[in-house]
């Protein structure tokens, strides 16, 4: 098994600066791409990322970049873009054949990819992990607790090799080869963010979204089961561990989107108006898409998308979801599975 010895993030937001942070917290190299240039000279000047995450001071140890061709022949990528660009960013270096690991979170518009699928098709040389759970940027560049799910095509060997350059004291990964169920549970877990933010928004208590939490992972369950996803991946870290947190905090973005979407506020206007990026609402009427051609069930995703496209207003989505039809809790999908 080879050591990796040079790592590099793509995405230099708040969660890619972060990642790159902690991985330099043990005296590690990293280099990490930004498109700005602002970004790069704050970083590589300052110590700073004013711009994506302004409370951490940087390691010295962190050096950015934004030429592409500096990161080709690295031994590992953590690829941080916002899921939509991920395609175009990484085309960029089509004949990298290290490990990339996947830390993006969503469904590419137009095509349904999971970013996987996207990373295959621009990279078709790299081995391929995604790196997904229960996780808030500021708190891993503050180096507080965090445990995560690293699912690996590679299998355990790709594993041991990338856990000793990812692991540290307080951020601990979890092994899994389930990749489809790493990214589905990323993505879907963003649109229902959304839904609990309206809740919050409308100050309709704590129960309500402790019920919108466990009918959502619902429909996340019966979405992955159907796209081959394991449910013991679903129900761990980048599931519903991931669920729980993006759904119950102000420093989620997708939160905070519905949160004002619940007060009211347009969501035109909302979206337009944002520098970072609100994942949900790309891939909420992406997933909608998909459920519907495969003919599952999940009516909270498109309360989501109908809210996002104007179609009804805050209200009008709460009311419709709580005029539902009354049914059995676990369907026969989900309760047949075998354990």
């Amino acid at each position: 098994m080879s050591k990796i010895s040079t790592v590099g993030v793509i995405g230099a937001g708040a969660w890619g600066t972060a990642l790159a942070q902690m991985l330099a917290s043990d005296g590690r190299d990293v280099l990490i791409w930004a498109f700005e240039e602002d970004v790069v000279t704050g970083i590589n000047d300052e110590h700073r990322n004013a711009t994506y995450l302004p409370s951490a001071h940087l390691s010295e140890k962190i050096r950015a970049s934004s030429d592409l061709a500096d990161f080709a022949n690295l031994d590992v990528l953590l690829a941080v873009t916002p899921a939509q660009h991920l395609d175009r960013v990484m085309s960029g270096l089509p004949q990298f054949s290290g490990d990339l690991v996947l830390c993006c979170k969503g469904i590419e518009k137009g095509t349904n990819r999971l970013m996987a699928e996207v990373a295959r098709d621009a990279c078709p040389n790299a081995t391929l992990a995604v790196l997904s759970g229960p996780t808030f940027a500021h708190e891993v560049a503050a180096g507080l607790p965090t445990a995560v799910t690293l699912a690996c095509e590679g299998g355990e060997e790709q594993w041991e090799r990338l856990s000793e350059a990812v692991a540290r004291t307080e951020f601990r990964p979890y092994y899994s080869d389930d990749i489809v169920g790493a990214e589905i549970g990323g993505s879907v877990k963003n649109v229902l963010a959304i839904a609990c933010g309206v809740v919050d928004g409308m100050e309709l208590g704590q129960n309500a979204r402790a019920s919108l939490i466990a009918r959502g992972f619902a429909e996340m369950l019966r979405f992955g089961l159907a796209r081959g996803a394991q449910a013991e991946t679903l129900s761990g870290l980048c599931g519903l561990g991931d669920l729980v947190l993006t759904c119950s905090s102000t420093s989620s973005r997708n939160f905070s989107l519905g949160t004002a979407l619940g007060q009211g506020e347009d969501p035109v206007g909302l979206m337009a108006n944002r520098r970072t990026v609100a994942e949900g609402a790309h891939t909420a009427p992406v997933l909608q898409g998909i459920a519907h051609d495969m003919g599952i069930e999940m009516p909270i995703t498109g309360a989501v998308c109908a809210l996002l496209e104007g179609k009804v207003t805050a209200s009008q989505m709460v009311d419709a979801l709580l005029a539902r039809p009354l049914k059995q809790e676990v369907p026969e999908e989900i309760s047949e599975q075998p354990r």
